[in-house]
């Protein structure tokens, strides 16, 4: 299975940090941040993996060539070269789409998750399944304290729930979720989030090791100091 890493956005919370590294590539315990990705990726297996980019993309490539040092396959998607832009995560999945194949991982290239595996057999159960979406959620941060969706007896993913859990910015998705998309316009993912609910076809589940959204200066160096 391939994989996504989402790496278009302009990180202006991080400015000025972000007036000349994308955000993705800023140091996190002396690597970038999509290098522990690239690293994670790797160990589950992946061996393909496209990284979308719009805010100096030029500095991806230079940064990370194409992949072999670390045994895989690296596939730019450029917006900013294609479309001027950043296209958001549905927009940028859909113009990615010809590269991924029909199921395949997302992950945000400005998380920061250790622990979390990218797990081979969770892949081949999900290709296996007929849901659209299999997401994970964390416990809600400061930040975002309302949440985003809960999660039912059965394990699909709700939003009519006052237990909501912040969604952790990796999960599985199957290409057939993104089809109201023309590749190139600009999207967002919820929408295609909530048709696949109402279908009953989007799954989730709980990641409760070390996640931190990475989105201040402030909170890139004290992530960096934490032991």
């Amino acid at each position: 299975m391939k994989a996504l890493i989402l790496a278009a956005g302009r990180g202006e919370r991080m400015r000025p940090l972000t007036d000349h590294t994308p955000k993705p590539l800023l140091l996190v315990r002396g690597k970038p941040m999509i290098e522990w990705h690239l690293e994670a990726l790797a160990r589950g297996g992946v061996r393909e993996v496209v990284i979308n980019t719009a805010w100096l993309e030029e500095r991806f490539p230079a940064a990370l060539g194409d992949g072999a040092r670390w045994g895989l396959k690296i596939h730019y998607s450029m917006e900013g070269r294609d479309h001027g832009g950043a296209l958001d995560i549905g927009g940028g999945v859909a113009k990615a789409r010809p590269l991924l194949g029909d199921a395949f991982w997302v992950v945000s290239g400005d998380i920061h998750a250790p622990d979390f595996m990218f797990d081979p057999a969770v892949a081949a159960g999900f290709e296996r399944s007929d849901r659209l979406a299999h997401l994970w959620l964390v416990p809600n941060p400061p930040y975002h304290p309302q949440g985003d969706f809960g999660i039912d007896a059965n394990g699909l993913a709700v939003r009519d729930t006052d237990q909501r859990l912040t969604w952790a910015s990796f999960g599985l998705y199957r290409a057939e979720l993104f089809d109201g998309i023309a590749a190139g316009t600009a999207a967002p993912l919820l929408p295609q989030l909530l048709k696949g609910i109402a279908q009953g076809k989007v799954s989730a589940a709980r990641y409760l090791g070390r996640w931190d959204n990475v989105g201040t200066p402030e909170q890139l160096a004290a992530l960096s100091t934490d032991p």
